[in-house]
């Protein structure tokens, strides 16, 4: 089985396991990304840098791994580089962005009232991911300063629980 191959078989297996009855507060299925790569090179130059031409073609292979994933809401954060990571795929499924609230569980909370049945997107941030994905249910990660290509895939009801490199 190829590389590609087994991650399909992977992501095919984490949507079965959402279509399962879920519990009432619990999304269907999750997908978090870090933000793709940042235009300033020495990572810390500008406060709200754009995304470089690396980011934007992540950005375009993420629209094009997820566009029939079945989302039905993105969240990103105020800063562009999360807005642009999202744009191709917001673009292809007609979807605007909406904003990340503050805290993680302000973010949880707002996913149950609002997406309880529903696939989602949320475009983080390196410091803000891990806590994210623990309020989602799943486990302790850690991601380097220079790491732009995790899809990490979570079903809420089930705890199930995956990393993807793209």
């Amino acid at each position: 089985m190829t590389k590609r191959s087994s991650r399909l078989v992977l992501i095919l297996a984490l949507v079965g396991a959402s279509l399962v009855p879920a519990a009432a507060d619990a999304q269907k299925l999750v997908f978090v990304v870090r933000h793709a790569e940042r235009a300033d090179d020495t990572m810390r130059d500008e406060a709200d840098p754009p995304l470089s031409a690396a980011g934007q073609a992540r950005a375009q292979k993420l629209a094009g791994m997820l566009a029939d994933a079945g989302i039905k809401a993105i969240y990103v954060s105020a800063y562009q580089r999360t807005q642009q990571t999202a744009a191709p795929l917001a673009a292809r499924l007609k979807i605007k962005p909406q904003p990340m609230p503050a805290t993680a569980m302000a973010l949880l909370a707002r996913l149950k009232t609002e997406h309880a049945n529903d696939v989602v997107l949320i475009v983080a941030h390196s410091s803000t991911i891990d806590a994210i994905i623990k309020a989602l249910g799943g486990p302790e990660i850690t991601l380097g300063e220079r790491e732009y290509d995790n899809l990490f895939v979570i079903v809420p009801a089930t705890g199930a629980f995956s990393r993807i490199r793209y």
